[in-house]
C-alpha cells in the first residue's frame, strides 16, 4: 500500500470501478461502517443481499454472513477482508454433528430452525432459517404436527420459548461475546446509571435478559432507542452497535454494558477485518467465497423460505 494513500477515497473508487456493494454488519468498526452501502444485521444483510444488482458484493461480517450472500447470489463474487473470520456459534454446530443426531431422531421428524450463525452445510440440512430479528415470527410459522429442534444458539431459542410459548428441543450452543454478560456485571451497571434502560440481545443468558427492559436484535435496538424518550441506555450486545447508535441517534448517551472481565464486549472474530484489509480485497476481489453448487441449491431453499416467511420481496 502506496504511503499517505486515503483508504475510504481508494475504497470508494475501487466500489464504483468493480461495480461493488458493501454491506457491514452493525459489529464492524465505525470506520467500516461509514463507507458500507449499507449496515444491519444479519436479516437486513441478507435481504439486501438477495436483492443486489451489483456485479461484487463486499461482505464486512464474518464467514457464514458473506457463504450466505453468495447463496442468495451463485453468479456473482463475494468477497470478505479476511476469510478467518469466523463464529463461535458457527463453531458449536459442525454439520457433521448436526446430521448424526438427526439420523439418531428419526422418529422424532424434526422441523429444524437454523439461526443463521451455522455453516452452509448447516443450512443445507434444515427446514428454514432465522435471525434474532425474525426467530418469534417464523417459530410461529412453524407446523404445529411437529416437533422443533432450534440451533445453534439455546439463549436465543429459550427467548423464543418465552415470547412464543412454543417448546422446543435446542441445541446447546452459544455466541462467546454474549455468554460473557453475567448477572452481576449488569447490575453493577445499572447501579452506575439508575436512569439507564438496559437494552440487551437475545443471545444473552436468561439472568440477563431478565434484567433487560428491552431485549431485541440489533437492528431493533436502533429504533427502539431513537423512539423511547428516555436519554440513557445501557446495551449488552458487541461494541460495533455502539457507533451506529451514537451517529445515528447523537442527542442520546449509550453506554457499553460490560462483561465480567472487561468493560465492554468485542468480538475477536468481528474485528478482524479491519479498513486496510478491505481495500486490499476491493484491490484484487480476493479471498473470494467459493461454495459447491449442489450444497448452495440445497442452502437456498430455506433461506428464500425465511425471506418469504418475513415478507421481503425477492426474486429467486
Amino acid at each position: 500500500m502506496a504511503i499517505g494513500l486515503d483508504l475510504k477515497e481508494e475504497i470508494l473508487r475501487l466500489k464504483k470501478e468493480k461495480r461493488a456493494i458493501i454491506l457491514a454488519h452493525n459489529y464492524q468498526t465505525g470506520d467500516i461502517q461509514d463507507v458500507a452501502d449499507y449496515v444491519g444485521d444479519s436479516l437486513g444483510l441478507s435481504q439486501q443481499a438477495s436483492k443486489t444488482e451489483s456485479e461484487v458484493i463486499v461482505f464486512c461480517g464474518v464467514r457464514f454472513m458473506a457463504e450466505t450472500a453468495k447463496i442468495l447470489n451463485p453468479n456473482r463474487i463475494v468477497i470478505l477482508p479476511d476469510m478467518q473470520a469466523g463464529c463461535s456459534l458457527e463453531d458449536s454446530c459442525p454439520a457433521s454433528e448436526l446430521k448424526k443426531y438427526l439420523s439418531q431422531n428419526t422418529e422424532k421428524n424434526y422441523y429444524v430452525i437454523a439461526y443463521i450463525n451455522c455453516s452452509a452445510e448447516v443450512k443445507a440440512l434444515s427446514d428454514i432459517i432465522c435471525t434474532s430479528g425474525n426467530a418469534k415470527k417464523i417459530v410461529e410459522q412453524a407446523p404445529k404436527n411437529k416437533p422443533i429442534l432450534f440451533l445453534p444458539d439455546a439463549n436465543l431459542g429459550s427467548w423464543v420459548m418465552e415470547q412464543t410459548g412454543i417448546s422446543m428441543d435446542l441445541w446447546q450452543g452459544s455466541c462467546h461475546v454474549h455468554l460473557e454478560f453475567t448477572r452481576d456485571s449488569i447490575a453493577k451497571i445499572k447501579a452506575q446509571y439508575p436512569q439507564a434502560l438496559l437494552i440487551a440481545h437475545p443471545e444473552c443468558v436468561s439472568s440477563v435478559r431478565l434484567l433487560a427492559d428491552e431485549t431485541c436484535s440489533t437492528e431493533k435496538m436502533i429504533s427502539y432507542c431513537r423512539e423511547s424518550h428516555y436519554k440513557q441506555f445501557i446495551i449488552a450486545t458487541e461494541s460495533g452497535i455502539l457507533h451506529r447508535l451514537k451517529k445515528e441517534i447523537p442527542q442520546k448517551q449509550f453506554i457499553p454494558a460490560p462483561t465480567a472481565n472487561c468493560a465492554c464486549s468485542d468480538c475477536a472474530y468481528m474485528k478482524m477485518n479491519t479498513l486496510e484489509k478491505l481495500y486490499q480485497c476491493l484491490l484484487n476481489l480476493n479471498p473470494s467465497i467459493h461454495l459447491n453448487s449442489h450444497l448452495m441449491k440445497k442452502a437456498k431453499k430455506p433461506l428464500i423460505k425465511m425471506l418469504e416467511q418475513s415478507k421481503t420481496p425477492i426474486s429467486v
